[in-house]
């Protein structure tokens, strides 16, 4: 089909992606050494938010999981102004979000079971992602 239009495959791939590309500002923060799920409760309460009170939510939040999430917000906001040329007042939160990333065993320690087993003591990531967008 490409070679058809004169157009190579590479050049109509990157013609495809440069239509579909992600044009919100983003900021992701990977391998992080807190469970997804302590992430998830401290990003729930910034969704929909907008910057500057997500800004003091996450800053007066006693969780480690609450300066992970500032940190990769203040980026975000950075991301926006600095590449995209947005204004903050009209930035907010339209997604936040953590996924689990891989488990770490550090040394081999086990946990004692029944039955004179043990199993590995898992240590988990996440990677943590804030994606804004503009008020219209």
């Amino acid at each position: 089909m490409a070679e058809k239009t004169g157009v190579s495959r590479s050049q109509a791939k990157k013609e495809r992606n440069e239509k579909n590309k992600e044009t919100r500002p983003r900021a992701h923060a990977k391998y992080i050494r807190l469970s997804d799920e302590k992430a998830k409760i401290v990003l729930d309460q910034i969704k929909g938010k907008d910057v500057t009170s997500a800004e003091a939510i996450l800053a007066y939040s006693p969780r480690y999981a609450a300066y992970v999430a500032l940190k990769v917000l203040r980026s975000a906001i950075a991301n926006a102004e600095n590449n995209l040329g947005l204004s903050r007042e009209k930035l907010f939160v339209e997604e936040a979000y953590a996924n689990r990333g891989s488990a770490h065993y550090g040394r081999f320690r086990l946990r004692p079971r029944a039955k004179g087993r043990g199993n590995r003591i898992e240590r988990k990531m996440s990677h943590v992602s804030i994606i804004l967008n503009e008020k219209k």
